[in-house]
């Protein structure tokens, strides 16, 4: 997929609604972030109230993250000291939260992936969200930052991208369980393209 290939942009009305059915919706987008990205594949919604998994239900920044900034702003942690993990913060009368985007399917600047990553195998370029910020150079410096254009000239690091009308491939998503947690382990808000190769982890057996 080329970059003229994609469709409409998400702006930041698109982010304005509750986190599990923008998590659900990202699935078969492309996010873009300086000259890398591909198709996500998956992702996963935490909510601001009610689930013990969110950093909301522990932490005051995020809680003061969440009140102070708007839909589309980015929220970068380093998890366990290792990786930093890419959301999206999602509000709405409905509930907000965040979107966790967990793995894509490399498309676009890949050579660049491969340099960051130190793989040669395509499938472990993207597949975790530690492994696709490394890839695409997502770091601290993000945080805070907006993922959806408000103003006509504003500079915007990574972009969402709908699929275009003449892709004519289905999309199917799946649901399963959040992964990588102990806690609220059993919602079913982890959202995959189905028969991807390249989500993190195949969907679960129940």
């Amino acid at each position: 997929m080329k970059p003229s290939h994609l469709g409409r942009r998400w702006t930041a009305k698109d982010f304005k609604t509750d986190p599990v059915s923008c998590a659900k919706n990202l699935i078969g987008t492309t996010l873009l972030w300086d000259g890398c990205g591909g198709i996500i594949v998956e992702t996963e919604a935490y909510a601001q109230f009610g689930d013990e998994a969110c950093h909301t239900f522990v932490r005051t920044q995020a809680r003061e993250f969440v009140i102070k900034q708007p839909a589309g702003t980015i929220y970068t942690y380093l998890n366990y000291g290792v990786h930093w993990l890419f959301n999206v913060l999602t509000k709405s009368d409905t509930g907000n939260g965040f979107v966790l985007i967990r793995a894509l399917h490399p498309t676009i600047g890949i050579n660049a992936m491969h340099q960051r990553r130190g793989r040669e195998r395509i499938k472990e370029l993207c597949s975790g969200p530690g492994k696709l910020t490394q890839a695409l150079g997502i770091g601290p410096e993000s945080h805070c930052t907006s993922i959806a254009r408000r103003q006509p000239n504003e500079s915007l690091r990574g972009i969402f991208n709908e699929r275009s009308n003449h892709q004519s491939s289905p999309i199917t998503v799946v649901s399963d369980k959040r992964i990588g947690i102990t806690k609220a382990a059993d919602y079913p808000w982890r959202f995959l393209l189905a028969g991807s190769k390249f989500v993190s982890r195949p969907l679960s057996k129940h």
